[in-house]
């Protein structure tokens, strides 16, 4: 609230000095209608403004004046000296109730004269008329002396009035001094001190920190700055080359400046998002209501900056994406409530900083995008195959959303269904050197979220050499540099697209010589590990050359066209070196090799799920046993004088029917059994049967990986592993539980209704191998 309001004092400090020449010029010229229609709005807009932010009296003073100018603009009235004067007067009661705004008293002035005298103006009276019973304007507490009314209304002792009220506060005297008989030459003059030294200087208002500089000669600055910048590489290339000192510290001193000088300038074209943003609510409100929606608007990060020409830029995007959010994305109030929403749909927007960037999200609590749908719509238009679109993800698929000619939209209206839009959005968010993507959940919403480069002129990059020629990396998707030996055995090949094994994950390759189709001399010796549109892979090139500012440069349509450069810059040795683009180098060249990683990935992911399961780890006398926890039912503690014995076998009753018991270190051959007057027993159960394993005591439950186990085994078991920091063995259920019941299970080894976990030796070796794999 605090910046709304010192933005409306600077405009409106701005707008009562232009209110001032245009009331003396109007008095010169009173038939001049575009004088009084920038009159009557400059008011206008204080009165508005001041009832919006609740200033009472400040709009009261200012509707009063508007109706005496909406007289002089109708032309049932003119401009006389009288009605010039009681203008002018209003300007300095409106300037002064701003000063008590600003110095933070509100605007509690007293306004009843200034208004009476306008009201006398409009009624025909002279402000002289007025009646000796209405309240004077309020004496400043540093005179002790009241003003007596008619004090006003004597022009013969006007001087001596003058100077006695000198310490009256603004509000008072400039109305007072209207009073006199209309003489042109002395009742325009504001009151002032008689006396030069006895005038205070006045203080420094809301419109004395800013000024207003036109835009042309603000982005010449910023060209003056990056040659500036193109200079300052040059000569610090120079120096670095010479043994000078005192060059040195010049060139160190000339950075230090250029860069100061730099940050100054960009900031000054720097603005908040909120500026684009004001007039979303009233787009989405006029278009949910001609859809027959209910939407809500909510805005979050409007005070995120970003350069005035970026700002222009992506106007139109945000407003296709909103107006895409309220048309495909939320639902109609009654399929809302079927489906148990609110019956009004949320549209959120919000803007925030990431590595270098500004993220813009818009959010909707609608039905999402599904897949499948976007599919068959794709295959219906010929724009991909239907086995093209079996192959893809699912965020492949939403990404043809982008594609030109596409719409899911089942018939065509004046908001949508031309197909016509999101290829816009994103070949406008590329222009700029951004990205556009899209994330759905079918049900609950969609997210679009674009990426924006803070700036376009000058950036940091990392420059490469690659065949003898000399790129430009921007900083922003660098992540890390990995230099190559003679046969790096971490490049290894996904069918034919090539990885680097970094930190055991997977990192597809780029060849630069190869995706520019360049002869290269050598074999590429740096591997540049670069992040673009939620995508990591690694660019190899020749070397690295320096970490520089860049001053982009905007290319030739031709070279556009190429689509792997976003721009161009000049380098410290006068040379020209070009900034890959590289989320199109992404999408171009990667769309194979990232889909075959990812397929990879999966299968990795799905192995390594079925590996890792929980196990039950316990003692079995002197051995620790893991018995996988699928094959736990349940965990009891008994007496062991409910053990009972059938012919040569130990049973219990347990739930009403005879469980048999198997002790687990008599199976495996271990030394020293439980004792004592309780027994702990696992329980398996599996289609009405149960048995139970008696063990020495019950440990824990933790993690186990498959792919870490070992071969080495003995009877009852079907491997070993380190669990805890401590040799595991790994019991064979199957046979742990035909020792307690040959007929628990049928003859076949594969049995497809045993659990996880119940395995022979030869499927835990196939699990054991595709774990490896």
């Amino acid at each position: 609230m605090d910046e709304i309001v010192h933005e409306f004092l600077v405009e409106s400090y701005e707008n009562l000095d232009q209110l001032d020449q245009d009331l003396v010029a109007l008095e010169s010229d009173p038939s001049s209608r575009a004088l009084l229609s920038s009159i009557f709005r400059t008011v206008h807009t204080i009165k508005g403004t001041s009832g919006f932010l609740g200033f009472g009296n400040l709009e009261k003073v200012s509707h009063v004046g508007e109706s005496l100018l909406s007289e002089l603009r109708d032309g049932e009235r003119v401009m006389d000296p009288q009605v010039a004067d009681v203008l002018l007067a209003l300007v300095d009661t409106l300037r002064a109730i701003l000063a008590k705004v600003e110095a933070g008293a509100g605007d509690d002035v007293d306004v009843e004269t200034m208004v009476a005298q306008i009201v006398a103006v409009q009624e025909g009276r002279a402000p002289a008329e007025q009646s000796a019973a209405e309240e004077p304007v309020a004496v400043s507490p540093a005179d002790p002396a009241p003003v007596e009314p008619d004090a006003a209304v004597d022009p013969g002792p006007e001087p001596e009035r003058t100077e006695t009220d000198a310490p009256v506060a603004p509000v008072a005297v400039k109305p007072a001094s209207v009073q006199a008989p209309p003489e042109p030459t002395t009742s325009t003059v504001p009151a002032a001190a008689p006396k030069h030294e006895e005038i205070e200087l006045p203080g420094r208002n809301a419109a004395d920190g800013s000024i207003r500089v036109d835009v042309d000669l603000l982005d010449s600055l910023v060209r003056q700055v990056g040659e500036l910048v193109l200079v300052r590489n040059q000569f610090d290339r120079i120096a670095g080359a010479g043994e000078d000192q005192e060059t040195k510290r010049s060139a160190q001193r000339l950075s230090l400046i250029a860069s100061e000088l730099q940050e100054g300038v960009m900031r000054t074209r720097m603005q908040p998002i909120e500026h684009v943003w004001s007039k979303m609510p009233r787009i989405v409100r006029d278009l949910a209501k001609m859809l027959g929606r209910e939407v809500r608007v909510e805005m979050t990060g409007g005070d995120t900056e970003l350069d005035r020409s970026l700002l222009e830029a992506v106007k139109d995007p945000l407003t296709h994406l909103v107006r895409n959010a309220v048309d495909h994305g939320i639902e109609a109030p009654d399929q809302r409530r079927a489906v148990g929403k609110a019956s009004q749909g949320l549209v959120s927007l919000r803007a925030y900083h990431s590595n270098g960037q500004v993220v813009v999200e818009i959010t909707d609590d609608g039905a999402g995008i599904d897949p499948e749908k976007v599919g068959r719509s794709a295959v219906s238009k010929g724009l991909r195959s239907a086995n093209e679109i079996a192959a893809m993800s699912s965020s492949e698929v939403l990404d043809l959303l982008f594609l030109p000619g596409f719409s899911t939209a089942a018939k065509v209206t004046n908001v949508s269904g031309r197909g016509v839009g999101m290829d816009v959005v994103r070949t406008n968010i590329e222009a700029i050197g951004g990205s556009v993507d899209v994330e759905s959940s079918v049900g609950k919403g969609t997210t679009w979220r674009m990426r924006i480069p803070l700036t376009l002129a000058i950036m940091p990059a990392l420059t490469v050499t690659c065949c003898g020629s000399v790129y430009a990396i921007p900083q922003v998707s660098l992540l890390e540099l990995v230099a190559l030996g003679g046969q790096d055995t971490r490049i290894e090949h996904v069918g034919t697209a090539p990885v680097f094994r970094l930190r055991g994950t997977l990192l597809p390759l780029v060849s630069l010589a190869e995706v520019l189709d360049l002869a290269p001399e050598s074999a590429g010796r740096v591997i540049a590990v670069v992040e673009a549109d939620d995508q990591r892979f690694g660019v190899i090139v020749d070397r690295v050359l320096n970490m520089e500012e860049i001053v982009v440069k905007g290319l030739a349509s031709r070279l556009k066209q190429i689509g792997m450069y976003s721009g161009a810059t000049v380098l410290g040795d006068g040379g020209v070196a070009l900034i890959l683009d590289l989320p199109a180098i992404a999408r171009r060249v990667l769309s194979t090799e990232i889909a075959e990683l990812a397929k990879v990935r999966r299968q990795t992911t799905v192995q390594a799920a079925k590996a890792t399961h929980q196990v039950l780890v316990v003692a079995a006398g002197d051995r620790r046993v893991a018995i996988p926890l699928s094959a736990v039912t349940r965990l009891e503690r008994i007496r062991t004088d409910r053990i009972e014995q059938v012919g040569t076998r130990e049973v219990l009753q347990y739930r009403g029917a005879l469980v048999p018991l198997v002790r687990l270190d008599r199976v495996l051959g271990a030394v020293g059994g439980p004792t004592g007057d309780e027994l702990d027993v696992v329980v398996y159960t599996r289609g009405g049967r149960s048995i139970a394993m008696a063990v020495s005591e019950i440990l824990d439950i933790v993690e186990d990986d498959a792919r870490l186990h070992s071969d080495i085994d003995d009877h009852g078991l079907v491997g070993s592993t380190v669990l805890d920091q401590r040799v595991t063995e790994l019991l064979d259920v199957r046979s742990a539980v035909r020792a307690a019941d040959a007929g628990f299970f049928d003859d076949d080894p594969d049995d497809p209704d045993a659990p996880d976990g119940l395995t022979d030796r030869a499927a835990f070796d196939d699990d054991l191998l595709a774990g490896v794999r």
